[in-house]
């Protein structure tokens, strides 16, 4: 149960967490008793704790519903440019908490619901997680929306609703189970279903070519029906929309192909067309190449355009009656970013409709469409690179195929012309890779038919630059840039560390919450003995409650004055989870080795989900869980090392282990991991890090300063060098006797004694095929630990050095992000002026037109 807030913890919360007042505390319980009764159709005898959620969720929900209304009439009377996100992915995670902090609600709530005699955290955690992403990528498209309605963008999400969103991961004997997430069963309170914007999408079929243009026919058509969810601003009443499409099938599905006495089964094989939206692929930075994924792709493209052409046509709000048609000023009013290339479909998808059916030449089809399109490039591992088959496009995508093939055409027109008789060029440059089966290279498809492409990191953007897309960049320079990842500091601050907020607010004031650069204004604090002392108290209060959540859930007692020492992100081998893996066998025969040496007792941690089909991820989380099992039991180490794998590490975990984290593993090989979101979360609360120069570790260095990071390892130019010299991994392993013991102790089975042989395949790979080159960073890894170590002993010179991290974490707010983004590719300028709220009565919706307007409703 909640306590009631004192007077001065009440005075300490009212900035980040919004004005308390009698009123409206009283209307809040009026509204949450009113749609427990109507809405739930429930009393408070037997109403569950869940329709508890559920009636201050749809209390909350009205508080968005004028200004999401509201801020759509805006866009129609200001008629912006708008842009149109497309991700394949959107790792929300939960909407209650979030939408209080961002309608300043969240103090008022806390006390009506204690009032109400309910406790506020135990109905947050009846909210499911939204987990329509597998990590980084969906995430950030998550954030991303946050800020473009923060920064009072005209912007809109576009994806999949998947019945099934990412799997829920059971560990069960230490290994990954995976369990379906049903995250829907219970309802969703937020999106509101708009089936009068159902739209057709097709597959299949033919192309007929007419002297009057081609025709795409005997297709089979699926229904997109759209769900849309409030996206608000902070604090703006701005509220934008994500809108995302699930699958049906037409009323007269296959009726007509059944025999009398067929309507069972062909009402039974609409699922074959609903399927598409049934589930998320759990892969991360891996390419599937399925039909059903070719599918998705398509579906949410095909639909989204739909959406877009038709908001371009008709832009007076409330009417349908079309008052655009000239194509031409498309890129005036639409952009449309591509995350990663999972959505490229939507280039020869603008065509097809520009060129098939709005009837306009190619070449001008083409400009729009280039114009238009900007594309976001998530990774150089080649494995996570989309090639589609042409065979599977031809059966599925007749007409698309021919457009490709024009495109592709065209530009090694272009390209033979700057390189004449360059032959090889061309056979680089080309969307058709030859030999073997043919493939389109759906990157090079966006590359070629966008006016921008961005990497998500400085160092990443150059790498793209030299070495992937190197000849593109050769060619047209002027298309190449860089957009640093970022993270919304509401959910990632305001949101999940309070304490750290309200201690940060009182120095320098609120405003770095829509400003995240302010935070610079910490530094003249960083020897203020009361700061270093409240800033190492907020840490010690939250590692102190993330203890009871581990005790209570892993049922494993750790020593909270440890160093928690986390690394949370998606399993895999150029994360390199088995590097943190090899430092806990070091660190514990050390132990074993000197017993009575004073040691700097840690708690690792180590959380992240696995792809079903990725064998070795999934033998990396059972050696993580093995060397816990002996680690956590040995008496003669005790609670100055602890091992403990975080099952099911998903949005909501992470909003509660980042707060109490000290320390943050960023230590993949240098040059694979594009950027990272998750270094910024900690950096941001408070954790340092120890990482290679890597993604966003380069540029948080900088922020920081060198002094205040630790960075170890091999830089871009070595593992270049060595991989032109040959990576020997035996060599370290017969001159590191520690590395040595270790590998020895993993093959040899003194981690799975039952199963002596159960980790072979692990040490093959280190010692035989180890892309990623783990044992060549092993010994400064090593030292760098030590380094960590001497600090943590030493509490007051660690929080110094958080605190010029905090300080440098400006950079790295999404609204920095995206307001580059704006600018630089979209068109927009970003906004922090507020839009009036709906209880203004100088600006009060005229809601008696809106009632009797003939025509629906236009959004």
């Amino acid at each position: 149960m909640s306590k009631p807030l004192s007077d001065h913890d009440r005075r300490k919360q009212i900035s980040v967490r919004g004005l308390a007042g009698v009123e409206n505390i009283s209307q809040l319980k009026l509204d949450f008793n009113r749609h427990l009764h109507f809405t739930l159709v429930k009393d408070r005898n037997v109403a569950t704790r869940r329709d508890y959620y559920f009636a201050l969720a749809n209390t909350v929900r009205e508080h968005l519903i004028g200004r999401w209304i509201r801020t759509q009439q805006h866009y129609y009377e200001k008629d912006p440019k708008r842009v149109y996100y497309i991700s394949l992915e959107f790792y929300m995670g939960r909407a209650l908490q979030n939408t209080m902090v961002n309608l300043a609600l969240e103090n008022a709530c806390d006390e009506a619901m204690y009032q109400l005699g309910l406790d506020m955290e135990e109905l947050e955690d009846m909210e499911e997680d939204a987990g329509l992403g597998n990590g980084g990528l969906g995430r950030l498209a998550a954030c991303f929306l946050d800020s473009m309605a923060s920064l009072g963008l005209a912007a809109y999400g576009y994806g999949i609703r998947y019945e099934f969103g990412i799997f829920n991961q059971k560990i069960i004997n230490g290994w990954q189970v995976e369990e379906a997430d049903d995250w829907l069963r219970y309802g969703n309170p937020w999106e509101k279903a708009r089936p009068e914007y159902m739209r057709p999408v097709n597959f299949y079929g033919r192309t007929e070519h007419h002297p009057d243009g081609v025709k795409w026919v005997d297709t089979q058509v699926v229904l997109a029906l759209p769900y849309d969810t409030p996206i608000p601003g902070y604090r703006n009443n701005v509220v934008n929309t994500m809108r995302l499409w699930s699958a049906k099938a037409p009323c007269d599905f296959n009726l007509k192909d059944f025999n009398v006495g067929g309507y069972i089964q062909a009402v039974l094989d609409r699922n074959l067309a609903e399927n598409i939206s049934r589930v998320l692929y759990p892969n991360d930075n891996f390419f599937e190449g399925k039909e059903l994924r070719l599918k998705q792709e398509y579906f949410v493209v095909s639909a989204t355009l739909q959406d877009i052409i038709r908001r371009f046509k008709v832009s007076k709000f409330g009417s349908r009656e079309i008052a655009r048609t000239d194509f031409s000023k498309l890129p005036d009013k639409v952009a449309i970013q591509l995350n990663d290339t999972h959505p490229a479909m939507a280039i020869p998808e603008l065509m097809r409709v520009l060129v098939d059916e709005e009837k306009l030449e190619w070449e001008k089809a083409w400009d729009i469409c280039v114009r238009t399109c900007a594309y976001t490039n998530h990774t150089v591992l080649p494995e996570a690179l989309e090639r589609w088959p042409v065979d599977l496009f031809a059966y599925l995508l007749p007409r698309h195929l021919e457009i490709i093939y024009e495109i592709n055409r065209r530009h090694l027109e272009r390209v033979a012309a700057k390189y004449p008789g360059d032959h090889d060029r061309l056979c680089r440059m080309s969307l058709i890779e030859e030999g073997g089966q043919k493939k389109i290279n759906m990157a090079h498809l966006c590359i070629v038919g966008s006016h921008a492409v961005n990497g998500v990191a400085q160092i990443h953007s150059d790498i793209l630059k030299a070495t992937v897309f190197k000849d593109f960049y050769e060619m047209e320079p002027h298309k190449f840039q860089n957009k640093t990842n970022g993270i919304t500091p509401r959910r990632w601050l305001v949101m999940c560390n309070p304490g750290l907020a309200e201690v940060i607010a009182e120095r320098i004031g609120e405003d770095f919450i829509r400003d995240l650069d302010q935070l610079k204004g910490l530094c003249k604090y960083v020897n203020d003995e009361a700061f270093i002392r409240d800033v190492a108290k907020v840490k010690q209060e939250n590692k102190m409650k993330f203890a009871v959540h581990l005790e209570e859930h892993y049922k494993v007692k750790i020593n909270p004055n440890s160093m928690f020492d986390l690394q949370v992100k998606r399993i895999h081998e150029y994360k390199r989870q088995l590097l943190n893996c090899l430092h806990i066998i070091t660190y514990y025969n050390r132990i074993k080795k000197e017993p009575n040496k004073q040691w700097t007792p840690r708690t690792v941690m180590i959380g992240g989900k696995a792809a079903p089909g990725y064998h070795t991820a999934k033998m990396i989380i059972r050696l993580i869980t093995a060397i816990g099992e002996v680690v956590n039991n040995d008496p003669v180490v005790g609670d100055r090392l602890k091992v403990i794998f975080l099952e099911n590490y998903r949005v909501t975990l992470a909003e509660r282990v980042i707060p109490a984290s000290d320390l943050s593993e960023q230590i993949s090989t240098a040059g694979t991991e594009a950027s990272g979101t998750g270094n910024m979360k900690f950096m941001l609360n408070g954790a340092l890090t120890i990482g290679t120069m890597d993604g966003a570790n380069v540029e948080m260095a900088e922020e920081a300063g060198m002094d205040n990071i630790f960075i170890f390892g091999m830089r871009v130019e070595d593992v270049d060098a060595l991989d032109k010299k040959g990576y020997h991994a035996e060599e370290y392993y017969n001159r590191l006797p520690e590395l040595k013991q270790a590998i020895d102790q993993i093959a040899g089975g003194f981690f799975s004694p039952k199963q002596p042989d159960l980790f072979k395949e692990i040490v093959n790979m280190l010692m035989h095929h180890d892309r990623f080159k783990v044992f060549a960073d092993y010994e400064d890894y090593i030292k760098c630990q030590e380094k960590v170590n001497a600090l943590y002993k030493n509490p007051k010179e660690w929080t110094k050095k958080v605190i010029y991290n905090i300080a440098g974490c400006g950079k790295f707010s999404s609204d920095r992000t995206i307001a580059q983004y704006a600018r630089e590719i979209w068109g927009m300028e970003p906004t922090l002026e507020k839009l009036p709220a709906p209880d203004d009565k100088t600006h009060m919706v005229d809601t008696v037109r809106l009632v009797k307007a003939p025509k629906k409703t236009c959004v």
